[in-house]
């Protein structure tokens, strides 16, 4: 079965009693539409991903919280700490999405001016040093970045709960990064016809996805959710200046160059300080021929942006059974999707 991760909503976007009740939902509905996982954000204005994981894993059987890890919030040994207490407490695994950078006001409020590559050989270091305390070694290390003395993890974490890695490899920093930790690489893809090199081994990519019975209801719903906002042109204009994230720029590139519909690869949300990855728009099987043409050209995995509803989530894997259907049409080996409940 092929993973696909959906993305938990933003606390920032609801009242504090609010918040969990419908995290619990996003989950349960991931989970039963057949999901894999869920990536959990971090940054300076959500509350921690840690506190989420634990709602995730204790309203849902099998999903997978894939949590974001940025170093400059916690040294590895608070990491490998509390992967060690979820594992002793549930027992469930987790994933790590490890994060280099972060908003730019994000990181100069935390007094962190690293330069991009810098962040990427910091997140190296930083996640060799937690790989080494969840195998319940010694661990003495003298680094550039982090230092420990005879650290050694305790309660222990059985091997089977291990957690899967993630590393962003947009950038050529990030991709070496991800090769050097065996970790799983996740690409901010540009449109199927847009790739110009192999996909290295193993990426996962990160796109949002809108898709109905036809490209004109697809469209009508795209265009609901994501209204034009020449604010939110302007506030992405100054985010992008000032960032040296490699992917947000080189969408962002894109984006200014694209038309408002130019489906089914779509921009405008990006665009408009929406969301932070491109969207796939159209009917079931528009949008299954342009995920069958990602998962031809390397793409093992995906990870969604945050499902408005239930039935906008049915709606997406359904798209994903016609890439299925796409692939196996052209002879190709492939994971199938998971089936989910059949009503969309």
């Amino acid at each position: 079965m092929i993973p696909i991760y959906t993305t938990c909503p933003p606390s920032s976007a609801f009242e504090g009693k609010d918040y969990l009740p419908h995290v619990g939902r996003v989950a349960r509905w991931s989970e039963e539409r057949g999901a894999t996982g869920m990536l959990i954000y971090t940054d300076n204005s959500l509350v921690d991903p840690w506190c989420v994981a634990q709602a995730v894993l204790t309203e849902t059987e099998r999903l997978l919280p894939l949590i974001a890890v940025q170093p400059i919030y916690a040294p590895p040994f608070s990491i490998a700490k509390r992967i060690a207490s979820l594992a002793h407490l549930y027992p469930r695994a987790i994933a790590l999405n490890m994060v280099a950078g972060g908003f730019v006001k994000d990181l100069a409020a935390l007094g962190d001016a690293t330069a991009h590559d810098d962040r990427y050989e910091r997140l190296l270091e930083y996640t060799q040093m937690i790989k080494a305390l969840l195998r319940n070694e010694s661990v003495t290390f003298e680094g550039r970045y982090f230092n420990l003395t005879d650290a050694r993890l305790s309660p222990s974490v059985p091997e089977r709960l291990l957690p899967k890695i993630f590393v962003s490899g947009s950038s050529e920093a990030g991709a070496n990064v991800a090769a050097s930790l065996d970790a799983t690489a996740v690409n901010y893809p540009p449109a199927p016809e847009a790739l110009l090199a192999p996909v290295a081994p193993g990426t996962f990519a990160r796109v949002g996805i809108i898709a109905a019975e036809t490209d004109a209801a697809a469209w009508a719903a795209a265009h609901l959710r994501f209204p034009p906002s020449r604010r939110g042109e302007m506030t992405h204009r100054l985010a992008t200046a000032v960032s040296d994230s490699v992917w947000h720029k080189t969408l962002s590139e894109m984006a200014e160059n694209q038309s408002r519909a130019a489906g089914p690869y779509w921009l405008h949300p990006l665009k408009t300080y929406r969301t932070f990855c491109p969207y796939l728009v159209g009917s079931h099987e528009t949008v299954g021929a342009t995920l069958a043409r990602y998962r031809e050209a390397g793409f093992v995995g995906f990870i969604l942006d945050v499902p408005q509803t239930q039935h906008d989530l049915a709606q997406a894997m359904e798209a994903f059974r016609h890439s299925d259907r796409h692939l196996a049409a052209a002879g190709k080996h492939h994971e199938t999707v998971a089936a989910g409940p059949a009503t969309l």
